[in-house]
């Protein structure tokens, strides 16, 4: 899914623009008992509880593509009788009314999702008439020729209220505030089926994680039946360990830093796309080699790609690499650069010594103070 469907969605969580047609909930104890239940059509809510349901909807569709929100595609073997993606086309289409079915729902989750404390495991049925674009991008309220139906389900935190005074208005006094049990925003959620081009895509679904880096593999293994990727911190440390492996000892700050730039470059000329960027192995490839990487290093490319990060697996550019800054770091230094001019840092040999070099130009500050430099010495004596 792109950042315009996602928002698309996401729009029909207001008053406004609701169509969900119910909604259905289990709250699940430490010891993963079912506490109780909800079961009614969405619109039929209070209003105020109706507010705070959409925010927790909101926010099961937030974070960043690629990180925390992720597209998982079912295995064909999935899409079978009996099969996690056949399992959750049915309660789609069972509208929610099925209790059957919302029963062996919970009860899958209760036995995949590991989490230590109470939750609430939320679940809305939607059907969303999808109107039409014109080719400049503007909706035709009038000319929907597509139906997306759909769940969402958000697994939620509860937990007790913190303890602190409050003021009782009818006794005009402070007293000990009551402490209650709250529903937190999801930890985790998942969008099904994935609404790609649009439209309905049976054959994946978005993924939800508050953490970017505690996916629950378990969880997605056993109740979606999707491979992961790496997550955000994986890719990022599998690039680096690519580059390391790679180059050897020829990894220095100027091959570093060319490939830096390339995969800039590339992020500018993509800058429009409505997906995230993303590097194949084979992009990979081309960015090291147009980046000074030696040709005996280039032979070992393939086989430390396919150990580091798998034949098939693309890596997040921006996972993998800070497009708003380069930096350099030592023990004792940490220089930021801009990473549009990295051309103004080198490194040099200086008394025998290994510097790195960097061009001062225009206004220098040191801890915010304006210092003087030689380089606006000469260019006032001239």
């Amino acid at each position: 899914m792109t950042k315009q469907e996602i928002s698309e969605i996401k729009k029909l969580f207001t008053q406004k623009n609701c169509s969900i047609t119910r909604i259905c909930g289990c709250y699940v104890d430490g010891e993963k008992n079912k506490k109780t239940e909800l079961k009614q059509a969405f619109l039929a809510l209070p209003e105020e509880e109706m507010f705070k349901y959409f925010e927790i909807l909101r926010k099961s569709l937030s974070g960043t593509l690629g990180k925390n929100l992720l597209t998982l595609d079912f295995p064909l073997a999935t899409e079978n009788q009996g099969g996690t993606q056949e399992f959750l086309l049915r309660l789609r289409d069972s509208k929610l009314k099925d209790d059957a079915l919302l029963e062996e729902f919970y009860d899958k989750i209760i036995e995949t999702y590991e989490y230590v404390g109470n939750y609430l495991i939320l679940v809305i049925h939607d059907v969303y008439d999808v109107p039409g674009k014109t080719s400049d991008g503007i909706e035709m309220d009038d000319a929907s020729d597509e139906v997306y139906e759909y769940i969402l389900a958000c697994i939620c935190p509860v937990n007790l209220s913190k303890p602190g005074l409050s003021y009782n208005a009818v006794e005009n006094t402070f007293q000990n505030r009551i402490r209650d049990w709250v529903v937190g925003m999801p930890e985790t959620a998942f969008l099904f089926p994935a609404f790609n081009d649009r439209g309905a895509d049976i054959h994946s679904t978005l993924y939800y994680s508050k953490d970017a880096e505690e996916l629950k593999d378990i969880f997605v293994e056993l109740l979606l039946g999707c491979p992961l990727p790496l997550s955000a911190g994986g890719q990022k440390e599998t690039f680096h360990t690519l580059i390391e492996e790679t180059l050897g000892e020829t990894c220095d700050i100027e091959v570093v830093k060319n490939i830096h730039e390339k995969i800039n470059e590339m992020v500018q000329e993509h800058k429009e796309d409505p997906e995230p960027l993303t590097l194949s192995k084979n992009e990979v490839k081309t960015i090291f080699a147009s980046s000074g990487v030696a040709n005996d290093k280039m032979e070992e490319f393939d086989r430390h790609y396919d150990e580091t990060a798998g034949e098939s697996t693309s890596l997040f550019v921006n996972n993998v690499v800070n497009t708003r800054t380069f930096e350099v770091k030592t023990p004792d230094v940490i220089i930021k650069v801009n990473p549009e001019r990295t051309d103004l840092i080198e490194t040099k040999t200086i008394n025998g010594r290994e510097c790195l070099v960097i061009e001062l130009g225009g206004n220098v500050e040191v801890n915010g103070i304006s210092v003087r430099t030689s380089f606006a010495d000469e260019d006032e004596e001239e």
